[in-house]
């Protein structure tokens, strides 16, 4: 009768260690993978602000006509990779603010309009500035002001 009684216990203390076991299991499995992603998350994060000034170029305000007998007052801040390219870009500005000139020459006040157009715009430099980068490249362009009369 002992023998009887001895197993309902040995097999509820065996499921008893095989369920803390698995409980166990998976806390740790939890933990790891909380603990890798945020590390992901951190790898995966842009510049801070700091990296990003240091790196970035201001093209001041410029007017120019645009295609459709208006005229625009634009500026720019102009975010490189790297400080080497920041400098390139630096001495590269005649050929920048160049640029920049022929694009608007060529775009009407309505295709400046709204979020689409300035964006359109952006993307347009980005592009145009990096064909004449060597050092680095152009990540974004910003328009710090922004007039048509």
């Amino acid at each position: 009768m002992e023998n009887e009684q001895k197993a309902p216990k040995n097999k509820l203390m065996m499921i008893m260690i095989v369920l803390m076991s698995v409980i166990l299991l998976a806390g740790t499995i939890a933990v790891v993978v909380i603990i890798k992603s945020s590390e992901g998350g951190k790898a995966e994060e842009g510049p801070s602000i700091d990296e990003v000034l240091e790196s970035s170029v201001d093209i001041p305000e410029m007017t120019t006509n645009l295609a459709s007998d208006d005229f625009i007052r634009i500026s720019f801040k102009i975010q490189t990779d790297s400080a080497e390219a920041m400098e390139e870009m630096t001495k590269r500005d005649f050929q920048a603010k160049n640029i920049i000139i022929q694009k608007l020459s060529e775009m009407t006040a309505d295709d400046l309009k709204g979020e689409a157009g300035k964006q359109k715009l952006t993307e347009t430099l980005k592009s145009d500035l990096n064909s004449i980068m060597q050092d680095g490249e152009v990540q974004a362009v910003y328009i710090t002001s922004y007039i048509i009369q």
